[in-house]
């Protein structure tokens, strides 16, 4: 019951447990309520049920607070962790540039074009002699009436066998495999010297098989594109295939070489043009369509499935994208990104393992502290990506905020109606 002395004590009590203005009117309502028991007993109720109801686990909300992500991040009573609560700072940021430094020039070197190109098995060949006089192995006689008669013969079209050698009338089998062109025609003069009429070779690749670049996936027609004497670079064997079906900032590019392999956006090839590497025979340029996203929740401007750029966006950026930090309800120590890292990199953070799920990777929640001016720096340099969990958790008193907002109504029913009965 709310006694004459207790109402006498309750606003300054109240205010300085407290601090929020609404429990003035509470304590106003109960001075006025001191004669009457029932209301008295009530307003006292409903003040034990605002601390109640603010640390209950029933409330509605978004998701963990900050200590509950926290709490969660501490081991078990059996000792495992389920998952990696790692705070952002510079060394750890430093770490992660390297571990995204993938890079075409950097795997396949400062390579310039290929200087001369040679025969290959599949190649297809065309030789043509031509001997200084008529009557000849490789002409035809002289003939008064006719004329003069022919001092060339073309050899028909050949493909280079997997002996690697082509067959030439009076010369036999004349390897080429390896060889250039020019290489070709003066091994054939020489086989067919004291043979032929002081013959001369013309030696032609009409198909090139063996110096092609194969270029699949995403491009408008997908084909083994020869390459030209002058040198090709990766872009300029996609735009032989016909150029990307889907836009560059979603569009990937993969250069297979003997057994490496490396990818990257197609705008990072546009933005650092020693990225655009030349390629060489052999080998094989894949173009993937791969949008990224990623997923925005919690206390955010927007809780939305965000999608960025391949060439990849920042955490400020992110955030930014999501329309910022809500106001009323975000905790800016509780900004967190939730992902799964490679066990290779996660260890060069220096930090224990998680214990092992049912996936190879590892799950870490990254906590970035917006409450500290230096987090912004840090956010600045901390990649986001792909499918990663942009998470900011409610600020403490946002659970005080919901229950008041629950019981405001039912206080002010509680204190007209006691102003009414004390009336009567």
């Amino acid at each position: 019951m709310c006694r004459r002395e207790d109402a006498q004590r309750l606003p300054r009590d109240t205010m300085i447990s407290s601090g929020t203005q609404p429990f003035a009117g509470v304590a106003a309502a109960c001075r006025r309520a001191a004669d009457i028991p029932f209301a008295g007993r009530v307003l006292a109720a409903l003040l034990l049920v605002v601390g109640t109801l603010s640390a209950c686990d029933g409330l509605p909300s978004s998701g963990p607070t900050a200590s509950e992500v926290t709490a969660a991040a501490r081991p078990a009573k059996n000792g495992e962790t389920r998952f990696a609560l790692v705070d952002v700072d510079s060394g750890v940021v430093d770490k992660m540039a390297t571990w995204t430094a993938v890079s075409m020039q950097g795997t396949f070197g400062r390579q310039g074009p290929v200087s001369t190109q040679v025969i290959g098995v599949g190649d297809f060949v065309q030789i043509v002699i031509w001997e200084a006089a008529a009557g000849g192995l490789f002409s035809a006689p002289a003939n008064d009436r006719s004329g003069p008669g022919s001092r060339a013969a073309t050899i028909p079209e050949q493909v280079v066998g997997p002996d690697g050698a082509i067959t030439m009338p009076y010369a036999g089998r004349v390897r080429v495999v390896g060889r250039s062109p020019q290489q070709v025609e003066e091994a054939i003069v020489i086989a067919l010297t004291g043979k032929a009429i002081e013959p001369q070779a013309l030696v032609t690749i009409t198909k090139n098989v063996a110096n092609t670049v194969t270029v699949v996936g995403e491009v408008t027609g997908g084909a083994r594109v020869p390459l030209t004497t002058r040198g090709d670079r990766i872009l300029d064997v996609v735009a032989q295939a016909g150029g990307t079906k889907a836009p560059a900032h979603e569009t990937f590019v993969t250069l297979v070489r003997g057994g490496s392999s490396v990818r990257i956006p197609m705008q990072a090839m546009l933005a650092e043009p020693a990225e655009n590497v030349y390629v060489r025979p052999g080998d094989v340029v894949s173009v993937a369509r791969a949008p990224q996203t990623f997923t925005a929740a919690g206390a955010t401007g927007q809780n939305a499935v965000v999608p960025f750029d391949a060439i990849g966006i920042t955490l400020d950026q992110a955030i930014a994208r999501t329309g910022g930090l809500n106001d009323s309800r975000a905790d800016p120590a509780g900004v967190f990104v939730i992902r799964y890292e490679q066990p290779s990199d996660y260890d060069q953070l220096g930090l224990r393992r998680p214990d092992a799920g049912t996936t190879s990777q590892v799950p870490v929640i990254y906590r970035v502290n917006m409450r500290d001016p230096n987090g912004f720096f840090l956010a600045r340099r901390f990649p986001i990506r792909n499918k990663d969990i942009l998470f900011v958790s409610n600020a403490p008193l946002t659970d005080v905020q919901k229950v008041m907002s629950m019981l405001l109504p039912v206080l002010g029913l509680g204190a007209t109606g006691a102003v009414v009965a004390n009336s009567w």
